[in-house]
């Protein structure tokens, strides 16, 4: 029987061992794929991300393996903000009873204050059943995919371009809002460390995107015979304005009513292979 015990606490110590071990060393891509195939939910696969040390590989070709693994866009999201070295709950925001000047001192609780403190990320305060909300957008990866102008191209030996496209599965965002006079708030680190893109709202673009079938496409780039470019579609994009509230605080207005249909924030610029070149903020607009 003393036996028996003995190697029960043997064992013990050991596997505790292996589990101190493995938590040292950190998680990885690897990691995150066994918990997905295990069966995780995604609520247990972010809080461990979040409460593990880890470094994740996301070039393009990796983000998209991920995806086609069947990794949510939420759980690549957080592995994103760990690599950017953002723990939950660090981004303090000034709070004051008047929601429209965040500039007051004063602290909140109340998560729909945007004035309280919020988690990095690009945040949606609009009017909801229950007063004015403010909701988080979930990044969304993107795949890069060439449509549109082949046989002109081809007839016209290459004068009219090929239009390179990012394609979003799914053809709505899973966040919506019958509020076409949205306003926007972007919450950043003041460290300067980004949520998964550039620092400030001013080289973001607000697009409205096609929704084809079961996707949402917005164009990114042309190729021909003369050259090729990057860039979105003007005719796509939304223009807004922006105030600093703070350092790392935004306050970000569209131009005008967003009609109904599909939208999205994405950086401009992203290197290619980076976490932030295929990475974007989405959004809808319904019919009142």
């Amino acid at each position: 029987m003393l036996a028996k015990l003995r190697f029960l606490v043997i064992t013990a110590c050991l596997v505790f061992i292996a589990v101190a071990s493995h938590a040292q060393q950190g998680l990885d891509n690897a990691a995150v794929l066994k918990l997905e195939k295990a069966g995780l939910g995604d609520d247990l696969i972010v809080s461990t991300i979040n409460g593990q040390p880890g470094h994740y590989s996301l070039s393009t070709d990796d983000m998209i393996a991920l995806k086609q693994a069947g990794v949510s866009d939420r759980v690549i999201g957080a592995m994103i903000q760990k690599n950017a070295g953002v723990p939950a709950g660090t981004a303090a925001v000034q709070s004051s009873a008047n929601h429209g000047n965040p500039a007051q001192s004063g602290t909140s609780s109340d998560p729909n204050d945007p004035n309280a403190p919020h988690d990095p990320g690009i945040y949606m305060y609009t009017k909801g059943p229950n007063g004015m909300e403010l909701d988080l957008l979930e990044s969304s990866v993107y795949s890069q995919g060439k449509s549109g102008g082949f046989i002109t191209s081809a007839l016209t030996y290459g004068i009219a371009k090929i239009k390179t496209k990012a394609v979003i599965q799914g053809a709505h965002s899973n966040l919506h809002t019958n509020d076409s006079n949205v306003v926007f708030y972007f919450y950043f680190e003041e460290s300067g460390k980004s949520f998964g893109g550039p620092e400030t709202p001013n080289v973001y673009t607000l697009l409205k995107l096609d929704v084809k079938d079961n996707t949402r496409e917005t164009q990114t780039g042309s190729m021909g015979a003369t050259g090729s470019s990057t860039g979105t579609d003007n005719k796509a994009t939304s223009g807004f304005t922006y105030s600093k509230i703070k350092p790392g605080i935004y306050k970000v207005i569209p131009e005008a009513g967003l009609k109904p249909g599909e939208y999205c924030f994405i950086p401009a610029g992203g290197q290619a292979g980076s976490a932030a070149a295929n990475v974007l903020f989405a959004f809808g607009i319904t019919a009142q």
